[in-house]
């Protein structure tokens, strides 16, 4: 196991570390300061080669605007909140309104845009990475003062696990995911359409136009182009007529789980990578890609583009129509908040 650190000054002069973390079989993980963002997640292929299975940009003075949150951990409240507005304590609070009428992904200077302080634990049979920062009080108008630390551990069995935890001095919402974009393929040799995905849900949330939950459940006996119950290929069914798939311009939902071991598994059989997610939250957005501009280069040299990677963000459900879904993401003072996932990768 080894654990590495280096110091990269951007354009701006803003200082940021990256960590580098390897097990014994020769799987890396790599992280940056800004965002606590995953900049590389490498997996064996059916010939052994480890290939990066997540998006990346090309230039790190990128991650300073962090177009598409790549990677990096998304708070205080991943998804959206309708109209910005949410009640707390009794109190109702105003957050910056950045999609539509609504708050996405936490504001406009949410987590994936925070210096993250890191501190690595090595030992025989796995290495650790703690990133932890604060938010204050009044940040991007949420109330309270929040201690967040997210602990990346990489295991010998190829497994990569993401362990959430987080307390406040003021009741307030919290709700995180890690915003990854993941293509087995390999150093994003393909788009991610022949790639095939299983979710263990039986349902998704109802999203209106601007994709903000109505409180409703769609089972997916109604909705097949929704069901990935067996494994299906992303590209079967998302270019097909669907007033759903019409509002996110694909996939860009979020599915009910009703599991948590291997909730969730995504599959390339020309490389032969599989993936499989465990996670201790009650759904996962599944989002493909689908605003993707070709004004960015990635670190495999080609141009960003949809349906070129996948984001499987396991997270409770977003704040939406009379806030639904509000109370699941209140952490008091006295209580701590935990999450974890884990994404475990082998060949099939």
């Amino acid at each position: 196991m080894q654990a590495l650190s280096e110091k990269v000054v951007l354009n701006s002069g803003r200082e940021v570390t990256k960590y580098q973390l390897k097990n014994k079989l020769g799987m890396e993980v790599e992280v940056i300061s800004i965002g606590a963002t995953l900049t590389k997640i490498t997996a064996p292929d059916a010939d052994g080669n480890y290939e990066n299975v997540i998006l990346a940009w090309q230039d790190l003075n990128l991650y300073e605007a962090h177009p598409g949150n790549f990677g990096a951990i998304v708070g205080r409240t991943a998804g959206r909140i309708y109209k910005g507005k949410a009640t707390i304590a009794g109190k109702t609070y105003q957050f910056p309104i950045n999609t539509f009428e609504n708050t996405l992904h936490g504001g406009i200077n949410g987590f994936h845009t925070k210096d993250w302080q890191g501190e690595t634990i090595v030992e025989d049979d796995e290495v650790r990475l703690v990133m932890s920062c604060v938010s204050k009080d009044g940040e991007e108008g949420y109330p309270g003062n929040l201690d967040i630390k997210v602990t990346y551990i990489l295991k010998n069995d190829n497994s990569l696990t993401l362990d959430y935890e987080a307390t406040t001095d003021q009741e307030t919402i919290i709700n995180l995911t890690n915003h990854a974009y993941f293509n087995l393929s390999g150093d994003g040799k393909r788009d991610i359409l022949e790639q095939e995905l299983t979710i263990d849900s039986d349902r998704i949330y109802d999203l209106d136009e601007e994709l903000i939950p109505t409180g409703e459940m769609i089972d997916l006996d109604d909705e097949p182009i929704f069901d990935f119950r067996k494994p299906k290929a992303i590209g079967k069914d998302i270019n097909k007529e669907n007033k759903h798939l019409k509002n996110g311009c694909g996939y860009d939902h979020a599915w009910a789980l009703n599991s948590k071991e291997n909730a969730i598994n995504l599959y390339d059989s020309v490389s032969k990578r599989h993936m499989s997610v465990t996670t201790s939250e009650p759904a996962v957005v599944v989002y493909t890609m689908n605003h993707a501009g070709d004004t960015f280069v990635l670190s495999n040299g080609m141009q960003q583009k949809p349906r070129y990677a996948v984001c499987l963000e396991t997270q409770k459900p977003a704040v939406g129509y009379n806030e639904v879904g509000r109370q699941a993401i209140t952490l008091k003072c006295n209580e701590v908040y935990k999450q974890c996932t884990i994404f475990s990768f082998s060949v099939k």
